[in-house]
């Protein structure tokens, strides 16, 4: 299940070039990676539907709110 992270782009479209940054970045989504598939797994042991399950994590990436105003 551990496919590759994209290469990080700026706004400008350069890429991320500091290690450091890159590696919080990919660390944060690992992590968040391993909550979302656990709270998916135990939706589907308590018999929720999987489409359900998936629109939801969904949703939820998309109501994310830029606190930068970018």
């Amino acid at each position: 299940m551990s496919s590759a992270w994209p290469k990080w782009l700026k706004d400008d479209g350069s890429v991320v070039s500091c290690f450091e940054k890159v590696k919080v970045m990919e660390e944060n989504l690992n992590e968040i990676r391993q909550m979302a598939q656990d709270a998916f797994e135990d939706g589907l042991l308590m018999e929720v539907n999987e489409a359900q399950m998936r629109e939801a994590l969904h949703r939820m990436v998309d109501e994310l709110v830029n606190p930068y105003g970018r």
